[in-house]
This record gives C-alpha cells, structure tokens and sequence, in this order.
C-alpha cells in the first residue's frame, strides 16, 4: 500500500480499552486508506490477538502511529485547532452531521468507559461532537459502530 498523502484524514483512540475496538477501527482505516494514531495507556497489549482477529489479516495493512500521551500527539502532529474533531456522547458542538471536515482532519475518540479526558477538551467544547440516539433506552453506542458511522460521514465528500 502506497503511503498516506500528508494532510490526509486520520483517526486518533485516545486510551482505548477494548482490543476488538481498536482491531475493527484498525480495519476501516485499512478500508478507507486512513492513519490510525493510537495514544497510551490501553487497556490491552496492542499485540493482542484479539485485536489482530477483530482486525482479520488487515491489521498487518494498518498505518499505525504510536504516542506516549496526548501532549506527545501534539507536538509531533502539530494539528491546528480547525483540524481536530472530538467525538463525545454528549458533544456540545453539534451533531457530527453539522460541521464541513477538511480532508487532513483529526477525528478523535475516546476510551469506550470515560470517554475523552476534561483536559483534553478544555477550550474545545465547540468542537466536540455527537452521533444522534432518538431511543432513550440507550446510553451510549459501541466504539467501532461509532467511529465507523463517523468516518463515513466525515468522508462523505471524499468517497464519490
């Protein structure tokens, strides 16, 4: 596989938990040509197998980048605040339907029991976003089912 073109979409799991998440979110970066950026701590070992099953024989095929930490993130992506995009149950910025994403954006999750740390979202409220639930049965949805509708969405304008 060719190498990603600088500035091209990326998905970031800060903390993830669960390795048969970050396996099939590793697997839709593959589908769709993405860099998946994955900053420590998990809560598994990223040689996991189960992240290699969720992720079939595609995990081989992921871009994978590494950081120590959010603040490690930063200075080495440099990502301008227009680039970031966080994803949160109870995102105050709009739905993920409502903002126009540039195609070197930033989609941003966070561990699938907490979700993203205050502060990391400190001063970026109105770049936080949500999936709509209409059910009130449901409090929140599976990571993978939510970065894959989001990706899509975010990719709406680049996937014709």
């Amino acid at each position: 596989m060719s190498e990603p073109a600088r500035g091209a979409m990326k998905i970031v799991l800060v903390t993830p938990e669960i390795p048969g998440n970050t396996g099939t979110i590793g697997r839709t970066c593959v589908a769709l040509d993405l860099e998946l950026i994955l900053i420590r701590p998990y809560g598994f070992d990223i040689t996991d197998k189960s992240v290699r099953r969720a992720g079939l024989d595609y995990w081989k095929h992921v871009r994978l980048s590494e950081y120590d930490d959010w603040a490690a993130f930063l200075t080495d992506q440099s990502p301008r605040r227009d680039q970031l995009f966080f994803f949160e149950e109870f995102g105050t910025g709009g739905t993920v339907y409502d903002p126009e994403y540039p195609p070197d954006a930033y989609l941003v999750f966070g561990r699938e029991t907490k979700g993203l740390q205050p502060d990391i979202l400190s001063g970026m409220e109105d770049r936080c976003f949500r999936l709509p639930m209409r059910s009130p049965h449901i409090r929140s949805l599976n990571l993978a089912n939510a970065a894959t509708a989001v990706i899509y969405q975010a990719m709406r304008a680049y996937l014709r």
